[in-house]
């Protein structure tokens, strides 16, 4: 295989390594909504990133605090030593998500936070006194993170069928929510489909609710192509869980600190899961953090025996992380100073509009929605999943256009600081690469 020699070393992850190594496309800087490639292109970041930039690149109050901070103090322990910081970024994130009394545990990223939660669960019910509760259940198509824990409740194949031996024993799967003969081309939620989480009933019969440790699954699946959850499906899915006493996780990764309009989508239901995780959008993604937001009953059922031992050992070296910590503080500071969340609650109807726009346009099959996100799913070619999405994606760069595939589907999700009318010249772009695709 030949690779040209500067980029021979790194091996990229969920990258085609050797078709990106002749086709390169190399960020030079970002600033705003844009990337400036190193061919000396613009590219308005249809993406946030990797969902991760609400505020956009390079925002000057983050970038200030980072400076300041990395002066001042770079590294702090998290093992038996602490900052202050990290304790009231703890609690403003408890506010944020409108849940002051909640604990939170700090972590690096999504995967980490996914790992966390699962770990917390585990640990809650065995100090419960109900150590029979180990069983996971999450949902096809589920995205959580690339660590063994988060591939095992996940629902993607590719990422589940090379390490099937090393994955969590014990975990089962609820059917995914998407449904093309009832709800192709919604706008929102679906009317369709609640009836799909009584399939979490089924599952309770079959294993018995005193094996079951938790469900996990995202309030809206964005990885695999923003799927909407169905009018009332979440909410009964916190009724089972609630009834036969199983932890409910949202993963949050991708729908907290604003993407649907609200600080977090349990905010957007009006549904309170038992732990959330969250990373990416926390701090713009400058510097890695996550972390899980945890029910104060969980976390009290685990503050038993000597004072002097430690009652979870779980943990990372960069957990709360100083300049992690300060770029979250900034981040959310801009937010709320900006009015940055409502900003995307006002602008996700102009991304519905347009995407929906597309309609009709060459080898376009469904169209989905909610909040500041929209994925539009394109035919395949027959033997040759995935190349028409590659080849959209790449026209629509060309053109001055990054959006997010996953195998058929892509995906925007822009930055809050958009502008309507950069939503909209974006989906314009996004239509000349659909039509450009007719064969």
């Amino acid at each position: 295989m030949d690779e040209p020699d500067a980029l021979r070393a790194w091996w990229m992850p969920f990258t085609h390594n050797r078709y990106f190594k002749q086709n390169p496309r190399l960020i030079a800087s970002g600033k705003g909504s844009y990337y400036q490639l190193e061919d000396g292109r613009s590219v308005f970041d249809g993406v946030s990133g990797l969902w991760c930039c609400p505020l956009g690149h390079s925002p000057a109050r983050v970038v200030a605090a980072i400076q300041k901070q990395v002066a001042n103090l770079d590294f702090a322990p998290s093992f038996q030593m602490g900052h202050s910081a990290a304790f009231s970024l703890a609690q403003r994130i408890a506010d944020f998500a409108k849940r002051p009394k909640d604990r939170v545990f700090f972590v690096n990223s999504g995967s980490e936070a996914v790992d966390t939660a699962l770990k917390i669960a585990l640990a809650f019910h065995r100090a419960n006194g109900e150590p029979s509760r180990t069983r996971m259940i999450g949902r096809e198509r589920g995205y959580h993170g690339a660590g063994l824990g988060g591939i095992s409740v996940g629902g993607i194949p590719s990422n589940r069928k090379m390490f099937s031996p090393l994955m969590m024993p014990g975990v089962d799967h609820l059917p995914h929510t998407w449904n093309g003969t009832h709800m192709a081309y919604s706008r929102g939620q679906p009317a369709w489909g609640v009836h799909l989480a009584e399939e979490l009933e089924r599952l309770v019969t079959l294993h018995d609710a005193s094996n079951i440790a938790a469900v996990i699954i995202e309030p809206m699946q964005g990885s695999a192509g923003v799927i909407v959850p169905p009018e009332g499906y979440l909410q009964r899915i916190r009724d089972i869980c609630t009834r036969h006493g199983i932890l409910l996780i949202f993963d949050e990764v991708i729908t907290g600190c604003g993407r649907l309009g609200k600080p977090f989508a349990a905010d957007y239901f009006n549904i309170k899961p038992d732990l959330i995780t969250f990373a990416k959008a926390i701090n713009n993604a400058t510097v890695p953090l996550g972390g899980v937001l945890v029910d104060n009953a969980i976390y009290e059922s685990l503050m038993s025996g000597p004072s002097h031992l430690i009652e979870f050992f779980h943990g990372y070296t960069y957990s709360g992380h100083p300049l992690a910590v300060a770029a979250a503080h900034a981040t959310l500071d801009e937010l709320s100073e900006s009015n940055l969340i409502e900003r995307a609650a006002e602008l996700s109807p102009v991304l519905e509009n347009a995407m929906h726009s597309l309609r009709g346009e060459p080898n376009v099959t469904d169209i989905r929605n909610l909040g500041l996100a929209a994925a539009v799913d394109v035919a395949p070619y027959s033997g040759a999943a995935g190349l028409r999405a590659i080849q959209v994606f790449e026209h629509a760069l060309n053109n001055g256009l990054y959006v997010r595939y996953t195998a058929d589907t892509l995906v925007l999700a822009p930055p809050f600081i958009s502008t309507p009318t950069e939503i909209k010249t974006a989906v314009e772009t996004l239509r000349k690469a659909l039509q450009a695709q007719v064969k």
